[in-house]
């Protein structure tokens, strides 16, 4: 049966990018978006234990739980039991040193993090499904769950295997809705129809749905002038049906303002609003891109392991939002951060391309990718 968490307020603060002095995280600012939080009556934070090299669970425990009683916020955080892990022990502890970290007691949400692709495996290897399950009934966890990266079909698999977890966390925003390397609108359809209620991730992709082509922000100042570009994208993640949260990865006050100025109030998207952001996703769609569809077939077959589809998302990242920031940190992860090697070390024997549904032009795709973030 689903689970219900209504009362949960919609905005949840995302602690991945906190405020940061130099190398360590501004701590007197966080205090400060800690406490406009709550006093505007949201409770939900999410952390994890490798965020900020475990700096974010640190701060928790500084800028929140030292601070505030218990019950007056909700606490998650994940284990990602695949990130250099060489045995169950390791894996398990930290759970342990997350508790320590936060000095929270217990967690509210607590999360397998990051499922897909190889990363799976490791919590299947190491017993961590069992072991989570172990914390829950010792009352250390009230709400088990995991997020995910990868395609709906995979997911389907995971929460036919484990029913008895109580939500999930899927990357969700309007410009993905459709895609076909991330499956935003499948993945939802396939947690909705495990029963599962949602927490939201990236609603605003990473930042790339802060800042759009001025055309395509008219859109949206023509509809409601004095709305931020960012606030269209939460609001349409938080309007879903099935959602306990829309996590935001708030690194500033300013942007703590905007999102509290209307999500406190939160309404869901008028008719009129969901018509402008239909035109958004249409108008992205047409911008010129790699016509690449992740199917992977380019890659079975490579002699050099490149991370073809990973380099082509990242290459279309930066055509249409143009954010060169986040387009390199898309292609450390497709490549160096999933072990496949990059585009440079493409040696154009062409298997790649007999394979490819598409019929790109991958070689010389790639050597234009090598050219943009390996120069």
């Amino acid at each position: 049966m689903e689970k219900q968490y209504g009362n949960i307020p919609k905005l949840g603060f995302g602690l991945m990018r906190l405020p940061m002095n130099g190398g360590d995280v501004d701590i007197d600012q966080t205090k400060q978006m800690v406490d406009m939080f709550l006093e505007a009556g949201f409770t939900y934070f999410d952390t994890a234990y490798g965020y900020l090299e475990g700096k974010s669970e640190a701060a928790v425990k500084e800028a929140l739980v030292n601070r505030y009683p218990r019950d007056r916020f909700l606490l998650a955080t994940k284990l990602p039991a695949w990130d250099g892990v060489k045995d169950a022990e390791e894996a398990k502890a930290m759970f342990e040193t997350s508790l320590e970290r936060t000095g929270a007691g217990y967690f509210d949400f607590y999360l397998l993090h990051n499922l897909g692709e190889h990363r799976t495996q490791a919590f299947d290897d190491f017993g961590i499904w069992e072991f989570l399950a172990e914390k829950k009934a010792q009352g250390l966890i009230r709400n088990l769950g995991f997020s995910f990266h990868d395609k709906a079909d995979l997911l389907d698999e995971i929460l036919t295997a484990h029913p008895e977890m109580d939500f999930v966390q899927l990357q969700i925003n309007y410009a993905d809705w459709d895609n076909p390397t991330i499956e935003s609108r499948l993945c939802y359809e396939t947690a909705r129809k495990h029963g599962k209620e949602i927490i939201i991730m990236e609603p605003v992709k990473g930042g790339n749905l802060a800042v759009l082509p001025e055309k395509l922000e008219d859109i949206f100042k023509a509809v409601n002038p004095d709305a931020s570009v960012s606030s269209w994208a939460i609001r349409y993640a938080a309007s879903l049906e099935g959602i306990i949260t829309v996590l935001s990865g708030m690194s500033d006050i300013s942007q703590m303002k905007d999102n509290l100025s209307y999500m406190k109030e939160f309404k869901p998207l008028s008719e009129e609003e969901r018509e402008a952001v239909q035109k958004v996703q249409k108008a992205l769609s047409k911008i010129p891109t790699v016509p690449c569809t992740a199917c992977a077939y380019c890659m079975k077959g490579c002699p050099e392991n490149i991370a073809i589809y990973g380099t082509f998302q990242a290459v279309n990242m930066l055509n249409i939002y143009g954010n060169m920031e986040s387009a390199s940190g898309s292609y450390t992860w497709n490549t160096e951060g999933h072990g496949w090697n990059k585009a440079s070390e493409c040696i154009e024997c062409g298997k790649c391309e007999e394979v490819c549904p598409q019929h790109i032009h991958i070689r010389e795709e790639l050597k234009k990718a090598a050219g943009i973030f390996e120069a």
